[in-house]
């Protein structure tokens, strides 16, 4: 299966201690209001990524970094799934940033098994984004289960506490 992504880049800030590469997948279909990146919203635009041109973006940054981030893509869950398992096979955590809220069954449970981070919330800008204790967004360790928003704050302190752990 195939999607297209915008040219992957180095990113130290999606997911706190590692170093991702990320891949923004084409064909958004949440349309957030103030959204920065409305490139991603048609399909068409971006390079097709294949399987092949995964491996070889992933071989040109082995042992570089320590994460794969895709920015969407659970609109085609198979095409994402191959993905995530061709990452882990490089030893190489996973993480998807997803519009859907946390409790939208939408995001397809094959894909959140592969996964070792998920952000999830469409954007609104009056509530901010993972750094605001104000967002709608959350960002969860799915290894743990631990809601990660504190790393993302200025101070690095929770606001919520011990709600930090899914029940």
């Amino acid at each position: 299966m195939i999607f297209n992504c915008i040219v992957p880049s180095i990113v130290f800030q999606e997911v706190p201690n590692e170093i991702s590469l990320c891949f923004s997948i084409t064909g958004c279909k949440v349309g957030c209001n103030g959204c920065h990146s409305t490139e991603l919203w048609h399909a068409k635009n971006g390079l097709a990524l294949t399987n092949q041109n995964f491996i070889q973006w992933l071989k040109k940054y082995q042992g570089l970094i320590s994460c794969v981030v895709f920015f969407g893509g659970e609109w085609q869950p198979s095409a994402l799934i191959e993905k995530l398992l061709i990452a882990k096979n490089f030893g190489l955590k996973t993480c998807l940033y997803s519009g859907k809220e946390s409790g939208d069954k939408h995001i397809d449970l094959r894909i959140t098994q592969q996964l070792d981070f998920l952000k999830t919330g469409k954007w609104q800008p009056e509530l901010g984004g993972l750094d605001s204790i104000t967002t709608n967004q959350v960002f969860r360790d799915l290894t743990t289960g631990e809601k990660l928003n504190y790393l993302f704050t200025k101070n690095n302190i929770d606001t919520q506490g011990a709600n930090n752990v899914a029940a």
